[in-house]
């Protein structure tokens, strides 16, 4: 999730000014993984200064505190970039570095039963919310019982379930450790000098050409001794030889300011008011006309019934017939690597990503790496099953992360916006900031020299509902394209929305004019994963929930777009105003593809367009919006019924 690197040197290696460059320069590269706080941590022979505060990387190197961490000659530096997962950025001490029993360390990636561990072990005090310090607790009590460096830190990972890619500096002892579970490290050293950043370019943006850059692979660690650089060896996954590593004392001086933090109560505020109203509406979408082979109501846009009630979507569906392994295996072969990444899984962490990756990894025994681009609306949820994920497959994640809070501040100004004049065809206009992933995952694979990127997004999942509102006659085929005529129609319908609502006209329209290229402009020359391999609903829910505890979401009964913070707000609106949502969509095709019965469906999304109120509530937090005004005005609007 995170950006982590370090620096080590010797006497007669880096310079302190040469170090401080040095570590500008990563941190600057490592922001791209995390822009919401950031931390430096500097050894010299006497001791360990640490700095860190809730704000990005480049604020942190240009202040005065930054530049005396380098007074002195300093050995070595680690340092973070952080998105936040476990515990607000607005306790200093959940950021990182974390200090805990005589360690600093840097984490990169979540670990899900943190909860679980505390409970486990109740001899250790908890100290913070952020999940590092478990890691950091349990590699000094181990530590302390065996004076087995490695041994200590093979125990503790034994115990994580998650994504770990950590460094850790001890007060007592002259070594940095650094290990990982997903392979997320990479590592470059001379005589003088050694470096480790979280992502293979990173190193190669700061450090000369003639470097040579090595993966630390998954379950694999080495514990660097600071006196002479030698890298010592050990493994995550078996046993290992005792390695008795020098002590050295060194006081920690942590020079960061810890203001008081009071954490965010947060409360479901829909009334009572406006759960009778959605009642109300809910009675009244149960009598529209439906289609009587499918669930799609007269609502819809463009739909059409003949004398059997059969609807023109049901009459020009077209069956899915998947191409099938052999055929998968056949695309693949000529990108097959031996022990190098070979192809690039675009990755949300949602069910029909994770199930790709799953299979790619290990059925067809492939290398991927995973690529995702959060953009402020993954869900703590989402990022805790991308590390399941990642850390069971041991599965690099590169992950790029834009400015949550201009993002966020983006989303609110365009929902307040609509809000003034309501228009379904405008509402994705909440959604605009994600789609900026189709750039990056380009951009991605070719800094890795990739040329296999692999989408995994389910077929049924058709939206084109959304464009119908723009005046845009879908097409009822599966594979759903738009041409040229049609992305101008929309984007015209969009301009005549920002004129007649000229609030749409913010700092938000640069991102959203890029969005909108992005998906619709640049090429998107990918593998289509379920173009080939059944989508199956069952077994995809048995694989995830079996192998990788996969977690669901307690207000919701489906696995579809739980790890997504728009959807329920998005999907309510579309259901008060218009008696459908995706969940009917979807139904609906998996009932022409044969998968249900109509009766089925009817249930299934009968539970799933019950209001999420719960993750309304989130969403509207985040983007810091009044809830209830928001509902009271989506209830309070012309609907389609």
């Amino acid at each position: 999730m995170c950006g982590i690197f370090g620096i080590i040197t010797t006497e007669k290696g880096l310079k302190p000014s040469l170090m401080k460059k040095l570590t500008g320069d990563l941190l600057k590269v490592s922001e791209s993984r995390g822009k919401e706080s950031a931390g430096v941590t500097v050894l010299d022979k006497e001791k360990i200064r640490v700095f860190k505060l809730p704000k990005p990387a480049h604020v942190l190197k240009n202040l005065s505190q930054f530049n005396e961490l380098f007074v002195g000659h300093p050995q070595a530096v680690i340092g973070h970039a952080r998105l936040v997962t476990n515990g607000s950025l607005e306790d200093n001490q959940n950021n990182q570095p974390v200090i805990k029993d005589g360690i600093i360390g840097i984490h990169n990636g979540i670990v899900v039963n943190v909860d679980e561990l505390w409970e486990k072990h109740p001899f250790i005090k908890r100290k913070y919310e952020v999940d590092t310090e478990i890691i950091l607790s349990l590699a000094r009590y181990y530590y302390e019982k065996s004076s087995d460096l490695a041994g200590s830190v093979k125990k503790t990972f034994d115990e994580l379930e998650g994504a770990a890619s950590i460094a850790l500096v001890f007060e007592d002892l002259n070594s940095i450790v650094i290990t990982t579970n997903t392979g997320s490290m990479y590592l470059a050293s001379d005589k003088k000098q050694v470096v480790f950043a979280s992502e293979y370019n990173f190193l190669k943006k700061t450090l000369p050409l003639s470097w040579e850059i090595r993966q630390v692979r998954a379950e694999e660690g080495f514990i660097i001794d600071l006196g002479n650089l030698k890298k010592h060896q050990f493994s995550l996954k078996r046993k290992n030889p005792l390695i008795k590593m020098s002590e050295k004392k060194r006081r920690i001086e942590d020079l960061s300011f810890y203001p008081s933090f009071q954490p965010p109560q947060f409360e479901i505020k829909a009334t009572d008011k406006i759960k009778n109203d959605f009642e109300k509406f809910n009675k009244k979408i149960g009598k529209l006309k439906r289609c009587t082979r499918c669930i799609l109501p007269e609502t819809v846009p463009f739909i059409e019934f003949d004398e059997e009630g059969v609807c023109n979507y049901c009459r020009n569906f077209q069956k899915i017939e998947p191409k099938g392994r052999q055929i998968l295996e056949e695309r693949v072969k000529k990108f097959r690597r031996q022990n190098k990444p070979d192809c690039l899984v675009t990755f949300s962490g949602g069910r029909d990503s994770s199930y790709g990756l799953h299979y790619l990894k290990r059925i067809l025994k492939m290398n991927p790496i995973t690529y995702t681009y959060d953009w402020g609306m993954i869900t703590d949820l989402g990022r805790r099953n991308q590390a399941r994920m990642t850390g069971k497959l041991g599965v690099e994640q590169i992950l790029n992360s834009a400015d949550i809070k201009k993002k966020r501040d983006y989303i609110r100004k365009n929902v307040l916006a609509w809000l003034k004049k309501p228009d379904l065809g405008t509402v994705p206009l909440f959604m605009a900031g994600d789609k900026q992933y189709f750039y990056y995952a380009n951009k991605v694979a070719k800094e890795l020299g990739i040329s296999l990127i692999i989408l995994c997004i389910n077929p049924y999942e058709k939206t084109e509902f959304k464009s119908g509102f723009c005046g845009v006659r879908p097409n009822a085929q599966v594979i759903y394209r738009i041409n040229f005529q049609n992305k101008m129609k929309m984007a015209m319908h969009y301009a005549k929305a920002y004129l007649a609502n000229p609030s749409y006209i913010n700092t938000s329209l640069i991102d959203t004019f890029s969005a909108f290229v992005s998906y619709y402009f640049i090429p998107h020359q990918y593998l289509s994963f379920y173009e080939y391999i059944n989508w199956d609903e069952e077994q995809i829910s048995k694989t995830l929930l079996g192998q990788y505890n996969w977690e669901v979401a307690g207000d919701t009964s489906t696995t579809w777009r739980i790890g997504d913070g728009t959807a329920s707000f998005y999907n309510y609106i579309y259901y008060v105003l218009a008696g459908f949502s995706e969940n009917d969509t979807f139904r609906s095709n998996q009932i022409r593809q044969g998968r249900m019965s109509r009766d089925e469906a009817l249930k299934l999304s009968s539970k799933e367009n019950q209001p999420r109120w719960e993750a309304i509530q989130w969403y509207c937090d985040t983007i810091g919006v009044d809830s209830r005004k928001a509902l009271s005005i989506i209830n309070a609007t012309s609907k389609r019924y």
